[in-house]
């Protein structure tokens, strides 16, 4: 009887095992190259001018709502960019929110018009004078000043479409690239 318990239990697991490969190899040719979308959580490159930074997107209403929350630390040249879906006025706060940040904001264009301090835990908003702002820049306190950058520096867009396309958001809805999300790749 043991015997048979253990003919039948190898030839279950041969049987488990050829499926798995036999899916695998399956799943590579009609998935070749194809990656899963990244999150909220990946990193993104990303200039302002001339100057690359390490982003994180907030995209999402839960993601925007987040934020940078809670973060103790942030590289030298990271940050976090939201991203809305049409140009309006925003406004920030730094709810449990431990550093010292600066944000700027950017037209549709991607052109910095505005850039302000934000000071840690204060619940005071800040808020853009322009109604016509479609991107928020949250760096460390003195970013901008640092590298020299103010009123007119560009933000790569072209960056920002590679890294949308990349989060599986549709490039049309936010009014990047031509509608063709393909054309991101």
């Amino acid at each position: 009887m043991k015997n048979a318990n253990l003919v039948s239990t190898l030839g279950f697991l041969c049987a488990a095992l050829l499926s798995v490969i036999w899916g695998g190899c399956n799943g590579s040719e009609s998935g070749a190259g194809v990656a899963a979308p990244k999150t909220a959580s990946d990193w993104f490159t990303i200039s302002v001018g001339e100057h690359p930074l390490r982003l994180q997107l907030a995209v999402t209403p839960s993601e925007m709502q987040r934020g940078l929350m809670e973060r103790r630390e942030l590289g030298a040249d990271e940050g976090m960019l939201f991203v809305y879906l049409r140009p309006d006025q925003v406004s920030f706060w730094m709810r449990n929110t431990p550093l010292p940040l600066d944000i700027g904001f950017f037209d549709a264009e991607g052109v910095l018009r505005e850039v302000y301090p934000l000071h840690p835990f204060d619940e005071r908003p800040v808020t853009s004078r322009s109604r016509r702002l479609q991107f928020a820049l949250e760096v460390n306190r003195g970013w901008f000043k640092a590298h020299g950058l103010g009123p007119g520096a560009q933000l790569d867009l072209q960056a920002l479409t590679t890294a949308l396309h990349e989060r599986d958001f549709p490039l049309k809805q936010f009014g990047l690239g031509d509608g063709n999300d393909a054309a991101a790749k």
